[in-house]
């Protein structure tokens, strides 16, 4: 279990195109959107919280792209003629993604800090970090859902549209403050507003919003349920 985990995470950071699009793009954006025009010091500890949300996301959904390549491939097969179990191989899956949200948050915490000049307590760098984490694990069961069930071609497009549909729609780009009545309202039961909320609680000194951790368990369970139902469809398949 061990070596397969430490396998699929290397696999992953040696991708160019996750490097690019899971690490650069988020700080890029972060310095971006945080450095046009007159912007206050709230806005700028909230847009790093929000964007080391969307290279959470970002990068748990591309665990997804890999689930798709090794069925093209037959790994898939191959795997289930070791000792593994189902489960050994879907846990492992998931703790590939967990590990691999880490340099994209880790990026952008570090550009709010040292660029940016946001100041936060040790144990708020601490715990936004860790429960970015721990919270991106519903995007990891989503995206390992999407590979599952779908092409290689298909996930990656299918991917990117859930990356950039939740992200927009959960306020990780633009304060959700902008939105209309009813979007803001459909944007609080979003997984990556809540996703976000988490951190940006703790970034304003309060504890993680109780709704935050309800809603995004709620996610957890269907993105896992599905996760669940397209690996069973994949073993029939195979």
């Amino acid at each position: 279990m061990g070596a397969y985990l430490w396998l699929e995470v290397r696999r992953t950071l040696r991708d160019p195109g996750f490097v690019i699009g899971g690490i650069a793009m988020p700080v890029l954006m972060y310095l971006l959107f945080t450095n046009l025009g007159a912007v206050d010091g709230g806005w700028r500890t909230a847009a790093m919280v929000g964007m080391a949300a969307y290279g959470a996301v970002g990068s748990a959904l591309n665990t997804g792209g890999g689930v798709a390549e090794d069925r093209a491939i037959g790994w898939l097969r191959q795997l289930r003629v070791t000792p593994m179990t189902p489960r050994e191989v879907v846990v492992g899956r998931a703790l590939t993604g967990s590990v691999t949200v880490l340099p994209a948050i880790g990026a952008v915490l570090a550009a709010g800090g040292l660029v940016n000049g946001v100041r936060l307590a040790a144990w708020q760098w601490a715990a936004v970090a860790v429960l970015l984490w721990l919270g991106s694990v519903p995007f990891t069961l989503l995206g390992l859902g999407n590979g599952y069930r779908l092409t290689g071609q298909t996930t990656g497009v299918v991917n990117m549209l859930c990356n950039l549909g939740l992200s927009v729609l959960g306020g990780l780009w633009f304060p959700v403050a902008l939105f209309p009545g009813w979007l803001r309202t459909l944007s609080a039961y979003t997984p990556a507003h809540r996703f976000a909320q988490l951190g940006r609680s703790v970034a304003d000194g309060g504890p993680p919003a109780p709704g935050a951790v309800a809603i995004l368990g709620l996610w957890l369970v269907a993105f896992g349920s599905y996760a669940v139902l397209s690996y069973r469809r994949s073993g029939r398949a195979g």
